[in-house]
């Protein structure tokens, strides 16, 4: 396992459709262990592969609190096949956009379709903080950010923000 380097907003790859898994071989399993470790170490309870710049459909989560035994999940082309018409406040935030937070409303439960760590075919029931996670990884894979759920004055402050201090760091200052 090695930890990877996070894409940072405004990273046009963030935007990127990304492309489904054919085969879940040594390669892709090697991804999520990286993936997770990488996770782990930022922290966070989710991450999707173009977060670390590799646009592909792969997704790895972790809901369990500091102190209890971890529960990795591992999906590859994740799909929601059905969302609850139901609808919950989440406060989000993301590794690829660091120390802002912000509420976003999603369905309160949904399910996914989606290959595990061996390339079994699976199909999972969420809710609660697992569907808002799961929404927003799938999102991630759709070139989606969380962001693109909140008022667009407070979007373009956030990116406006990122961009300032990347110039500023690419600059050196």
């Amino acid at each position: 396992m090695a930890k990877r380097d996070l894409i940072i907003l405004p990273d046009p790859l963030l935007r990127t459709v990304s492309k489904p898994v054919k085969a879940v071989d040594q390669a892709t399993r090697k991804l999520m262990d990286d993936m997770l470790e990488t996770m782990y170490e930022a922290p966070g309870i989710g991450l999707a592969a173009v977060q670390i710049g590799v646009p592909r459909r792969v997704v790895v989560i972790d809901i369990s609190k500091e102190g209890e035994e971890k529960q990795p999940l591992f999906l590859v082309n994740p799909e929601v096949t059905w969302s609850s018409p139901e609808e919950s406040d989440y406060e989000e935030g993301c590794l690829s956009i660091p120390e802002f937070f912000d509420m976003v409303t999603r369905p309160k439960e949904v399910t996914v379709h989606y290959l595990d760590r061996q390339g079994e075919a699976k199909e999972m029931q969420c809710s609660g903080v697992l569907a808002t996670c799961v929404q927003h990884e799938i999102d991630h894979l759709n070139g989606v950010l969380f962001i693109d759920y909140i008022s667009k004055l407070k979007r373009d402050r956030v990116v406006k923000k990122f961009t300032k201090a990347q110039k500023l760091a690419r600059s050196g200052a």
